[in-house]
This record gives C-alpha cells, sequence and structure tokens, in this order.
C-alpha cells in the first residue's frame, strides 16, 4: 500500500513562496519506480494536474504553473518537493501529492498526476492580494 503525507502549506501574500514536502511509503521501500506529482483542488474549481516527475527525472508542468513552481525528488529520502515562487491568489488551493508505480503509467496518463491512483490527504495553501 502506498501512503502519502504532505507538509509546508500556509498562507502567503502574492509573490511570496512555499516549499511542500511529501513523504512516501510504497511497499518496494524505494520510490524509484513511481512516477510522483501534485495536483490541487480549488475552491469552485475542478481538481488540476499541477506537475508531476517522472521516474527518470523528467518533469512536466501544467501552463498555469510552468516557470513559477518546480517539481523535484529524492529517492534516497523518499520524498518529494514542490518549490512554488511568484505565487497568485489563483493558487490558492488544497495540493494534494500523487503516486503511480511505472508499470501502470502510460504516455496519456504521464503528464496527468490528477490520474495517479494513490494521494495524500492534503495541505492547504492560501494566497492573499
Amino acid at each position: 500500500q502506498v501512503h502519502l503525507v504532505e507538509s509546508g502549506g500556509g498562507s502567503v501574500q502574492t509573490g511570496g513562496s512555499l516549499r511542500l514536502s511529501c513523504t512516501v511509503s510504497v511497499p518496494e521501500n524505494s520510490i524509484k519506480n513511481y512516477y510522483l506529482g501534485w495536483s490541487r483542488t480549488g475552491v469552485e474549481k475542478e481538481r488540476e494536474g499541477v506537475a508531476t516527475v517522472a521516474t527518470v527525472g523528467r518533469t512536466f508542468y501544467s501552463e498555469s504553473v510552468k516557470g513559477r513552481f518546480t517539481i523535484s525528488r529524492d529517492n534516497a529520502k523518499n520524498t518529494i518537493y514542490l518549490e512554488m515562487n511568484s505565487l497568485k491568489p489563483e493558487d490558492t488551493a488544497m495540493y494534494y501529492c500523487t503516486a503511480e508505480r511505472v508499470d501502470s503509467v502510460t504516455l496519456a496518463l504521464e503528464k496527468r498526476p490528477e490520474k495517479f491512483s494513490s494521494w495524500g490527504q492534503g495541505t492547504q495553501v492560501t494566497v492573499s492580494s
């Protein structure tokens, strides 16, 4: 069973920065065979995939965060990160860490972290104007 725990959310003003972390536990002990990502759900907004980091380190971003957010992974620590800069009020949302084992990832799925099967409990990010 995959278990994900997010941390690092909070409240910031427009233009500020936050760094989210997610500790991942998997049956194999190592996350190296997992695609990992971040998704978010805002008030009265649909679930949105934010970023994905593949097993070999390739990254994908939604157009809304490209150039402002950076996703990274540390396999030795079983942890992924989301560095968020130049935050905007529209970034306000609950942010979820997601995971999918590599043998279940298709080309259609690899850029869709909101479709991954394992989810954390979420961490709230609030950006005020």
